[in-house]
């Protein structure tokens, strides 16, 4: 009988899978063994741990009305995209999310037992308890944008207050910063219209002490200008009668040497030797002035005597008249008594556009903005009661623990056997004669 040749290594580097079913089949006590302790763990934790429950809270833009009160102030503007943005940054916020723990510490009894410090405890739960809600920003789907806060919590804690609580906390925050940001703003503005009216009152009253110096100097130099020219002119007066004078003594002296004591004239006196009969009337037509000695000595000597004793000459000329009465308008300037008669109120009718700066600062110091009233956003889905808990998922959790638990036993089946498989022979082998191998030997032999 004839037997094929089996090389002994080429059978030991080969898995037989009817040899290693047949090994977990043989095992299978020792699966259900390990299996059933790993299951019975899995459900154990799955129906004894503490339940937890998510609610969220939804928020969406608010409508254009709910900010026409905030925008129509002309000092500050707020679309409902930003103040959906700003909501949505107040929630996210580590400060208010640790103001809210802070006020609300008996709402959160449920951590303060640990061992851990506050600000281990915050973190914890700013890490896992909270969730910001965003759209996809991958996906455009045209519909309105929203923000909103997922909150994880074990049984027995009311996390729909919370979660409500918060929503509204954050909102509050947000309204009163963008409250103080409105005040501050005001104010602002209407410290740069005060200082505005300060600065145009500071020009006016500079323009007007300038307006009044050039009045007072223009007067002052109109002053010494008419007062130069009287002068002058009171001196040329003065040297006209005195030449005068030398005229009419040079002028005497002649009709004295002439004999001349009566006014006549160079024709008369060519005829007066001639004995006049009856009345003649002579006319005489000159067209050359007559010399002054003609006026005889008695006209002289009283024209003469008349100029000695003026002690003035301001009347012979009417620019002395017109001079004098120029410098005494001179002596009060009208318009600078009213100028400097002028005051605070009366002083802010002549402001360039004060009017327009008093009536802005009048309207910033009236502006009223009810923020209590003011709708950042609009709730579009509140926390409610959840149904069921998000974890532990029970039935995931059994079949994770079954999977796992026979795992686990396989394992341990197949570490047997190997063990077996790798005992000494002399515990293992059955009588050498009945193996095939046996039977090859001989037949290569």
């Amino acid at each position: 009988m004839e037997h094929a040749y089996v090389n002994p290594s080429s059978r030991t580097d080969e898995i037989d899978l009817r040899e290693l079913f047949a090994g977990l089949w043989a095992g299978r006590l020792l699966i259900l063994a390990v299996m059933l302790p790993v299951a019975l763990g899995a459900a154990a934790y799955a129906f004894l741990a503490s339940p937890y429950y998510e609610v969220r809270t939804i928020l969406r833009p608010p409508v254009i009305k709910d900010l026409d009160e905030l925008n129509s102030s002309g000092v500050y503007s707020l679309d409902a995209e930003t103040a959906l943005k700003r909501v949505g940054a107040a929630l996210e916020s580590y400060t208010n999310r640790l103001a809210f723990f802070q006020a609300n510490q008996e709402q959160f009894s449920f951590l303060l037992n640990s061992d851990q410090t506050f600000e281990q405890l915050f973190d914890e739960l700013n890490r896992e308890a909270f969730t910001m809600l965003r759209p996809d920003p991958k996906k455009n789907d045209g519909l309105s944008p929203y923000v909103g806060i997922s909150l994880t919590y074990p049984e027995g804690v009311d996390g729909v207050r919370l979660a409500n609580d918060f929503a509204n906390f954050a909102i509050a925050a947000e309204r009163k910063k963008i409250e103080d940001d409105f005040v501050t703003v005001v104010q602002n503005k209407l410290a740069l219209v005060e200082r505005r009216i300060e600065a145009e009152r500071a020009r006016y009253l500079s323009a007007k002490d300038a307006q009044v110096a050039k009045l007072l100097e223009a007067d002052a130099l109109e002053r010494a200008q008419l007062q130069d020219e009287l002068d002058a002119l009171r001196n040329e007066l003065r040297t006209r009668r005195n030449n005068r004078i030398a005229q009419l003594n040079e002028a005497t002296r002649i009709a004295t040497s002439l004999n001349i004591r009566k006014p006549t004239t160079p024709n008369a006196m060519g005829e007066a030797a001639k004995a006049a009969q009856g009345n003649v009337i002579r006319t005489e037509v000159h067209n050359q002035e007559i010399p002054l000695y003609f006026m005889g000595t008695e006209a002289l000597e009283a024209e003469r005597d008349a100029l000695e004793k003026r002690r003035s000459d301001d009347f012979t000329s009417p620019r002395i008249a017109e001079i004098q009465k120029r410098l005494r308008l001179l002596e009060t300037n009208r318009q600078v008594e009213m100028l400097k008669q002028r005051k605070d109120k009366d002083e802010d009718l002549f402001l360039n556009d004060l009017d327009k700066l008093i009536g802005e600062a009048a309207r910033l110091r009236g502006l009223k903005v009810d923020f209590s009233n003011l709708a950042l956003v609009k709730v579009d889905q509140l926390a409610v009661e959840p149904i069921k808990p998000v974890k532990p998922k029970k039935l995931l959790i059994l079949a994770l623990g079954l999977v796992l638990g026979g795992m686990l036993g396989v394992f341990v089946a197949l570490v047997r056997g190997m063990m077996r498989k790798s005992a000494p022979p002399t515990k293992r082998l059955a009588p050498l004669p009945q193996l095939p191998i046996q039977d090859n030997t001989q037949v290569a032999a």
